[in-house]
């Protein structure tokens, strides 16, 4: 006899912090609407005093219990990659992973984070001056995203990170790609000519609060991309909005990632406005 009863996915996501995610809701109800049975696992690495080493025991385990795969963030969306099998295209240009595919017992990791990004800020920042952006933050997300807005077509963009070095690399990685358009810089004099401003750091979150920078170098004819989206006005948002600047907060690109991790997982096409409405939601009883 054939089953009838609904088919059943099992996923999860890896990262340390995350029991403020709204990923498992996000996917469990967007998988309703499929007729499928999901259920998304938070595997916390705080809540049991884990840390990335223990990435290839989990990852293990997760192929021994069935998983589809796992979505990966901080602090393992580059600490991850050695434990794979092979990566995308896109993960292998970005050097950085934020979902694990499970299939026929190969561990294959892909980034949705730049594409996630891209889809919430067209839609938020429809016709943005791209000519010169400041993204801070060059580590996964970062990585990610600056691949994508030289997609969109960025003339220039200056990385500015805590650690130099890996704004330099980051920048040298783009550059190969798209040509002489990135390079490292120091936020105060990228700002003063910047047509648009990317954050791309925890800072913001909730258990990490505050500013990223001197609020004094934004300017209203500037446009604004937040990424962290817990809480969804984080201050950059509020301070920004107040000042006059066009925003994107970061809801775009968790809709976005989690967007494209869906159809990877399960191999179904989901309702992008319908995950995005169903988020708002979720981030409005928080």
């Amino acid at each position: 006899m054939f089953s009838t009863s609904p088919r059943k996915v099992l996923i999860g996501l890896i990262g340390a912090g995350i029991q403020q995610s709204l990923s498992p809701a996000l996917h469990e109800e967007e998988a309703r609407h499929h007729g499928l049975r999901l259920h998304y696992q938070l595997i916390d690495l705080d809540r049991s005093a884990s840390s990335v080493k223990e990435l290839p025991t989990l990852l293990a385990a997760a192929r021994i219990m069935g998983y589809a795969g796992c979505n990966v963030t901080y602090p393992c969306k580059q600490a991850v990659i050695p434990h794979l099998d092979s990566l995308s295209e896109e993960a292998q240009a970005m050097g950085a992973v934020n979902t694990v595919v499970i299939r026929d017992g190969k561990l294959v990791g892909h980034n949705t984070d730049g594409s996630g990004w891209a889809w919430g800020f067209t839609r938020a920042l429809p016709g943005a001056d791209l000519r010169r952006v400041v993204l801070l933050g060059a580590g996964g997300a970062g990585a990610a995203i600056a691949h994508a807005v030289l997609r969109l077509g960025a003339q220039h963009l200056t990385i500015v990170d805590a650690q130099p070095e890996r704004a330099a690399q980051l920048a040298a990685d783009v550059n190969a790609l798209y040509g002489h358009r990135a390079e490292a810089g120091e936020v105060r004099a990228a700002m003063a000519q910047a047509t648009g401003l990317i954050h791309a750091t925890p800072t913001g979150m909730d258990k990490l609060p505050g500013l990223p920078l001197d609020l004094a170098l934004l300017r209203p004819a500037m446009w604004v991309s937040e990424v962290v989206y817990f809480p969804l006005e984080t201050a950059l948002v509020r301070a920004a909005r107040a000042l006059g600047c066009k925003v994107s907060d970061g809801g775009g690109m968790a809709v976005g990632q989690a967007v494209g991790a869906f159809e990877l997982f399960t191999g179904e096409s989901p309702d992008a406005a319908r995950m995005d409405a169903h988020f708002r939601r979720l981030v409005g009883t928080r």
